[in-house]
């Protein structure tokens, strides 16, 4: 005899399904308003009309008018109805507008459409099990460097950096650095800028990256750092390097094996292997408390494990996690790994790898 459904259970979960209907349509309007400017334009000026903020702008009425609708309705901007005016409050405008970057989660909200544009090609993918390749992923590389830009970026000299200690200083004097998926550059362009002593060496695999990565270094002036088109996991390079980085850029190798065991060829005796990669656990039971699971387990199916296996590769994805990643890290060679966090970041790990124990 089949047990009777529990009704507070179906309409709780029915209600769940509507906010995330809801949601999903917001999260794609908030990337139309930041990338359209939207809400640094609200930002600046007092509660406005319609059709002031399209002027401010530079944008059509009837557009900016029906994207407010969705802002009001979500709770997002508030509306005046006796003079017909919409207000970004401030509090909000800490999470939406270039000006509080890193916290901006509007650039976030970006992903939805990218990985949005791929859907016909993972429910494919789901069928035949081959994976979506890098080519399919329309302005991945631009949403990929501003989210660098936040993440990384933003919080290298205060934050990540002297996770390794003396590495400040070891850069200061001058250093040789290899970075290893360094997609467009911006976080290595950073470092090239802040320590021009040391002597900075970037690889990808994707030219489109390498060419934003080059073009970056020569409007900053940077001398001392260079990018190449090379897979990491067929260099060379032999104890070459006292600092090897790689951001976010491990999981969704073809070879991350290879990559990683040349990662610790590549370093010399007495230098460090700074890993950054996503939160994960390796253990899905582990991973429901994640704030971001749900999202981070979505990127690593429709983008992080399908550009792997289009590839050839494992699909290790982006939640892999901390045990899986530790235990490759002592397979390709590191004697002692450490793994950190920072308070005002729950999406990655910080792993700090050197040969010897």
């Amino acid at each position: 005899m089949t047990a009777p459904l529990d009704q507070a259970r179906i309409d709780a979960f029915g209600q769940k399904m509507v906010e995330t209907l809801n949601h999903a349509g917001l999260a794609l309007m908030i990337s139309i308003g930041h990338r359209n400017g939207l809400f640094d334009v609200l930002s600046r000026l007092p509660a406005a009309t319609s059709e002031r903020i399209a002027v401010e702008a530079g944008q059509n009425e009837r557009y900016v008018r029906e994207w407010l609708g969705a802002m009001v309705t979500g709770g997002v901007v508030e509306y005046r109805r006796e003079d017909r005016t919409y207000d970004l409050p401030a509090e909000h405008a800490s999470w939406l507008t270039r000006a509080s970057s890193p916290n901006n989660m509007a650039a976030s909200m970006q992903w939805v459409a990218v990985l949005g544009h791929v859907e016909d090609h993972v429910v494919e993918a789901f069928r035949h099990g081959r994976g979506v390749p890098y080519a399919a992923y329309h302005r991945f590389h631009e949403v990929m460097a501003e989210e660098s830009a936040q993440t990384v970026v933003a919080a290298l000299s205060q934050h990540i950096l002297p996770l390794v200690p003396g590495l400040i200083e070891r850069l200061a004097r001058g250093i040789d650095v290899l970075d290893v998926g360094c997609g467009s550059g911006r976080a290595v362009n950073e470092m090239a800028a802040s320590f021009p002593q040391s002597r900075f060496t970037d690889y990808d695999a994707a030219e489109e990256g390498i060419a934003a990565a080059d073009a970056e270094a020569a409007r900053r002036g940077l001398t001392n750092v260079r990018f190449e088109v090379k897979d990491a996991a067929v260099m060379g390079a032999r104890a070459a390097f006292d600092l090897i980085t790689a951001f976010d850029a491990i999981h969704d190798q073809p070879r991350p094996d290879a990559v990683l065991r040349n990662i610790a060829a590549a370093l010399a005796p007495n230098g460090t292997f700074l890993m950054q990669d996503i939160s994960g656990s390796s253990h899905v039971h582990t991973d429901i408390e994640h704030p971001f699971g749900p999202f981070l387990y979505t990127i690593s199916c429709m983008h992080c494990m399908s550009v792997s296996l289009a590839a050839g590769g494992p699909g290790l994805g982006a939640m892999w996690g901390k045990e899986k990643a530790t235990e490759m890290l002592r397979e390709a060679g590191f004697g002692r790994v450490r793994v950190e966090t920072l308070p005002h970041d729950p999406m990655n790990y910080f792993y700090i790898a050197t040969l010897s124990l």
